[in-house]
């Protein structure tokens, strides 16, 4: 899972190098993506009107419903 998160993310900003992904499960087997960027690039991430966020939201929870988790997605500054 946070392979495919940092991937996508990778891929949005110009400070590939710069992109992390921690992953820790909740006490109800959520698990919790926090993403780090670069503080300049946290807007290319967050996308306008939070788009691209939500989007990248979107695409991580349909992943984690074919392997049977729930997941959130948090932009960390």
């Amino acid at each position: 899972m946070e392979d495919l998160l940092e991937y996508l993310a990778r891929s949005l900003v110009d400070k590939p190098d710069e992109v992390s992904v921690e992953g820790f499960d909740e006490d109800d087997g959520t698990i919790v993506l926090e993403l780090r960027v670069a503080d300049d690039e946290a807007g290319k991430v967050i996308g306008r009107g939070g788009r691209t966020v939500a989007a990248l939201r979107t695409v991580m929870k349909a992943a984690a419903v074919r392997e049977g988790h729930r997941v959130l997605v948090d932009v960390v500054d």
